[in-house]
């Protein structure tokens, strides 16, 4: 079992979730992140004052699935969530230990 866990830009949340529902992936985890990576944030006017914003916001969606499914996964969401642009994301593939359904017990593969 593998995690992927993929930081997004926000406003792509819903293609990507179109596009894992599609491979098969039955559900995720999707948190509100701030960081920064190669474009190190930007500067924004308010009320005519410019500052820096170091920490841009950006969603982390964890979906844990099978082996057989990691490429399948991985590459649904680059189609989904690639703009062209600096800071589309990047996606991490962590080996996932085990899974437990709480409901019914079941556990590793069954569980997903």
């Amino acid at each position: 079992m593998k995690l992927v866990m993929a930081i997004i830009k926000p406003f792509k949340l819903d293609e990507v979730r179109d596009a894992l529902t599609a491979v098969g992936v039955h559900g995720m985890t999707v948190s509100e992140v701030k960081g920064y990576g190669r474009q190190k944030g930007h500067t924004e006017i308010y009320r005519g004052a410019e500052y820096a914003v170091n920490f841009l916001p950006k969603l982390k969606i964890e979906v844990a699935v099978a082996d057989d499914q990691t490429e399948r996964v991985s590459a649904a969401i680059v189609s989904a969530a690639k703009t062209g642009q600096i800071g589309d994301g990047k996606i991490f593939v962590l080996d996932l230990g085990q899974a437990v359904r709480i409901r019914t017990g079941e556990t590793d593969n069954d569980a997903l």
